[in-house]
């Protein structure tokens, strides 16, 4: 029979403390960064500690559950504790500290010890009984106190070896950390894992320093950004949204709450009447309003730069000639016209370029009058820029008009402040080559915030994305990833990322993420809310699933 010293539930020892020193005598702790507390030609304080309570009745934070008592060698930003109550890796305790009073900590990791040799272990696999001893240690990364300017502050010096560390109450956490609920600023996005605390992240700090959103595949960043989304228009912020796949429009539809989930608060609704939604293609988009481009400011080397002729100065005067001729003799000309003009040329060298021009001319997004920024762009909604069925090459020609617009727009204050968010950003920025692109989205990301312009970039392959643009996103808001490259892209771009936290990144939960930045001011593990709207990036399902 085995029998367990210590549980760990119940936390509760079965050895002395005299007895539990002898028996792990060769105990290791978790870090060895730390000096001796002496040697023997040094002179050792011995104090006498009272025993601690495992139990507190506080003036300012009432009751207090007592889950471990500190040993070992102590320092002010960590310590050791030994486990006596039900504790788990992340969860914030506090323990007091001699001269700033109560201190946030967090469980940063933990160890089972365990007195099983190599040899007890064959003798409990051939069925004898073997009687195991056992304790639970944590490590405790110390978080911080405010002082009394309300500024967040982490201890000079060390803890008290023997002191009893408690487990943190929601007021304290919300105080240290900086959470606040229902701001005239804030969004809601979900609630600090493992605790009942709603996370709020400032809007004016994300349009103001910009924000990414970086998960793996399926690991629900569009949901993550649709929840972002839902809080945008609730507090009447004006947003463009280039949507390669056309999940976004199904926001207009109110949403389901799904039964058992833990009680968010949330209520479901739809967003119709907040919704302006454009497309290329409105066969396959039907409940968008057709997007369209004039040809007047483009000249002949930018619509040569939209085809694939990779030669474009063969052909770069005779396209010249043909605009030219049009704009004499009037102001607005489509595809056609030109093409027209072209052809009327006689010359059989134009053939490739009329076949060329032709395409663009199936695509239909030029046409002597376009879509008007007004009808565009309005105060206060979020427009959809459904980019569906349209191909790659177009697509980047029709953001890179789009972000140009929104940013000389913005600096002269012709559009009001807005968000624009860019799904599949490495599409429009690559860390590696060039789009069209890249140069407009590496301006906003770099002088956006002076004007207003605030930028959302969502991947699944954040390597791949240019670290000019990343770095430049003071807010993360990152769900599992496990590819390594995506990893380590992530941890150098990041500032505020603890050591470890990696690891921790390809093991969260779905629906879970780690959100940094603006008035989040160390990285948090946030339960994502419910969808208020429905939810237009769910998987395809090859075999459908029974519903009950």
């Amino acid at each position: 029979m085995q029998t367990n010293s210590i549980s760990e539930s119940s936390g509760k020892a079965a050895l002395p403390a005299e007895e539990e020193d002898e028996a792990f005598v060769e105990e290791e702790v978790l870090d060895d960064n730390v000096e001796d507390v002496g040697t023997p030609d040094e002179e050792v304080v011995h104090r006498e500690h009272k025993p601690s309570q495992h139990t507190l009745e506080d003036d300012k934070y009432g009751h207090l559950d007592g889950v471990g008592i500190i040993y070992g060698n102590v320092g002010a930003t960590s310590f050791h504790l030994r486990v006596l109550g039900d504790l788990q890796k992340m969860d914030y305790v506090q323990v007091v500290h001699q001269s700033h009073g109560w201190v946030l900590g967090q469980v940063s990791d933990m160890e089972r010890k365990t007195d099983l040799t190599l040899e007890r272990a064959k003798k409990l696999s051939e069925g004898m009984d073997v009687e195991i001893d056992e304790i639970v240690i944590a490590q405790i990364s110390i978080l911080g106190y405010r002082d009394e300017r309300k500024l967040l502050q982490v201890p000079r010096s060390p803890f008290k070896a023997g002191d009893m560390v408690y487990r943190a109450k929601d007021q304290l956490i919300k105080e240290v950390i900086g959470l606040k609920e229902n701001t005239p600023t804030g969004a809601y996005l979900g609630k600090l894992f493992g605790y009942d605390i709603n996370v709020e992240v400032d809007i004016n700090a994300m349009v103001q320093k910009h924000v990414s959103i970086l998960a793996k595949t399926g690991g629900g960043k569009s949901f993550l950004c649709g929840d972002l989304v839902e809080e945008l228009m609730k507090h009447d912020v004006t947003v463009l949204i280039l949507d390669p796949h056309g999940e976004y429009g199904a926001m207009r539809d109110v949403g389901s709450v799904m039964p058992g989930k833990r009680d968010f608060g949330i209520q479901p609704m739809g967003f119709k009447d907040k919704i302006m939604e454009f497309a290329t293609d409105t066969t396959i988009n039907k409940d968008a309003r057709p997007l369209k481009f004039t040809l007047a400011n483009i000249d002949a080397r930018d619509l040569l730069a939209l085809t694939t002729i990779k030669n474009g100065k063969v052909y770069l005067n005779a396209l010249r000639k043909a605009i030219d001729g049009l704009k004499a003799v009037k102001k607005d000309y489509g595809l056609k016209e030109i093409i027209a003009m072209l052809e009327s040329d006689e010359d059989a060298n134009n053939q490739t370029l009329i076949a060329e021009l032709a395409y663009l001319n199936e695509v239909n997004i030029f046409a002597p009058q376009g879509t008007k920024i007004d009808e565009l762009i309005a105060n206060g909604k979020t427009t959809i820029i459904n980019l569906k069925g349209t191909p790659p090459d177009i697509q980047e020609l029709i953001v890179t008009r789009l972000a140009t617009a929104m940013f000389e727009l913005r600096k002269l204050g012709k559009v009001p402040p807005m968000m624009m968010i860019a799904e599949e950003a490495h599409n429009f920025c690559p860390q590696q080559g060039v789009t069209s692109c890249s140069k407009i989205f590496r301006t906003i990301a770099a002088e956006g915030r002076k004007f207003g312009l605030g930028l959302t970039i969502i991947s699944q392959r954040a390597a791949k994305i240019d670290k000019n643009v990343l770095s430049q996103c003071n807010t993360q808001m990152i769900l599992k990833v496990t590819n390594p490259n995506d990893l380590k892209a992530i941890v150098s771009s990041v500032e505020g990322l603890q050591e470890g936290m990696d690891q921790e990144i390809q093991r969260l939960p779905i629906g879970v993420a780690l959100i940094m930045g603006g008035n989040i001011q160390m990285p948090l593990f946030v339960e994502v809310r419910p969808r208020q709207s429905r939810h237009g990036g769910e998987s395809v399902e090859i075999i459908p699933s029974k519903r009950l």
